[in-house]
């Protein structure tokens, strides 16, 4: 037999065991929510469970399920596997396009993962570009389409600081000169810091107030440091980098893949959604949602939520004392990817401030969890009560292919809230209906 059969064989016999798990080892334990969560004992797996929906795209007069009181339009699309969203001061919306590629194969089941990654559109070749919408005449429609940064290595956060435009490339920050009103960036850009690239391999940016300091989030490079800490050094983290000398340390750390960053204006604290760790089973742990305390330390590896030890970690204890448990969860593996901050009456009924949060959904558990939108009410600068649809319907009612997933959110011109769908290709603009 060939080298290749074998692997092809070794592959499916993968995939039966995977099928088989998926079919005799689904957990009845309900999602894990709220502030106050009981998560149930992590149950190691052998072989990690792979569901993903096959994604399907959607049909032209076919749209996603906006909650009672809001309507849901297309606000552009024809894009390729927009991430990111990011709101000018003048309202132009800016869209990063980008997608993760082939990794190292070393396994089957990596093999096996990708191959799956793959059919459901998260794998592919890049577009790595930025680009540019703008609403020329004020009708509430972008007519105005330019590509307005290219050539980038998998772009994904922005931030603007007075002059300056920055962006969240894998492999680390570069800035560009912005004079307002421009529809095109021009150059190489200017390196600010450089972050190893790959991995967990989105890298969300925003800014303070003052414009002084910009905040990067970098998540591991594997599940549970499973290619040893030393590759995972300067990962799992959130990053300062100061504006004016470009010097920059590590704010908050132990947190496996921090991607959306949002500021709560009340308190001034900055928040992110958090995903946790694979293999322990459907609810365990909980992606979540936490405010980020300086030189915080949230655990991972070692521990995840209130310094419950992952026994498959060479274990530090000192490490695990001192391990912050986060504010809110949000659901086994829902792939909260998301975030940013809406206040009070932006949309009809939803009359408090609080956290919208793009949950990308599950590829890795027996029931899917995730594909929708979301919003947490806050109350004094922490979340409040359950969490409130916003969008939802991006899965058949079979739940074997997917129409849309969910990533980044923004709030838009004209009390709008915009939602970037990198399988449906569209971004999606949620208004009062």
């Amino acid at each position: 037999m060939s080298n290749a059969n074998l692997f092809s064989r070794i592959v499916a016999q993968i995939g039966a065991a995977m099928i088989l798990l998926r079919r005799w080892g689904k957990e009845s334990d309900p999602p894990v929510m709220g502030s106050s969560p009981t998560i149930p004992d992590a149950k190691p797996q052998g072989i990690p469970t792979l569901k993903m929906p096959t994604a399907k795209g959607w049909e032209p007069d076919q749209k996603p399920i906006a909650a009672e009181g809001l309507k849901v339009d297309r606000l552009a699309e024809d894009l390729i596997h927009p991430r990111w969203i990011h709101v000018l001061p003048n309202n132009d919306v800016l869209v990063a396009e980008a997608i993760q590629g082939w990794g190292l194969v070393r396994t089957p089941f990596d093999y096996a993962i990708y191959s799956t990654m793959k059919r459901a559109a998260a794998l592919g070749v890049s577009a790595n570009r930025i680009t540019l919408f703008r609403d020329t005449n004020g009708d509430g429609n972008f007519d105005l389409r330019t590509e307005f940064l290219e050539n980038q290595n998998k772009p994904f956060g922005m931030a603007l600081v007075d002059n300056t435009f920055y962006v969240g490339n894998t492999d680390g920050v570069v800035s560009f000169p912005y004079v307002e009103g421009s529809t095109k960036l021009e150059g190489e850009g200017h390196r600010i810091i450089e972050f190893k690239p790959e991995g967990h391999w989105t890298r969300s940016l925003i800014a303070n107030k003052e414009g002084t300091k910009i905040y990067a989030g970098v998540g591991s490079n594997t599940n549970i440091a499973d290619n040893g800490f030393e590759e995972e050094e300067g990962r799992a983290a959130i990053y300062e980098i100061d504006v004016q000398s470009g010097a920059s340390r590590i704010f908050a750390s132990g947190l496996r893949n921090p991607v959306g960053l949002a500021w709560e204006p009340n308190t001034e604290k900055l928040w992110t959604v958090v995903n946790e760790r694979d293999g322990l089973g459907d609810e365990v742990p909980p992606d979540y949602l936490t405010s980020v305390e300086e030189e915080g330390f949230y655990g991972w590896p070692y521990c995840y939520w209130h310094q419950t030890v992952d026994e498959r970690v060479p274990q530090d204890p000192d490490m695990v004392a001192k391990a912050i448990a986060p504010d809110y969860a949000l659901g086994g593996h829902t792939a909260s990817l998301g975030l940013c901050w809406m206040p009070a009456g932006t949309l009809p009924t939803f009359d408090t401030d609080g956290m919208v949060i793009g949950q990308h959904g599950s590829w890795n558990r027996s029931t899917l969890s995730g594909y929708k939108v979301i919003f947490i009410p806050f109350k004094d600068g922490k979340p409040n009560g359950p969490p409130r649809d916003i969008l939802s319907g991006f899965l058949s009612p079979d739940e074997k292919h997917s129409y849309g997933r969910p990533v980044g959110v923004a709030i838009g011109p004209n009390n709008s809230l915009l939602m970037a769908d990198d399988v449906g290709n569209v971004i999606w603009r949620v208004t009062g209906a």
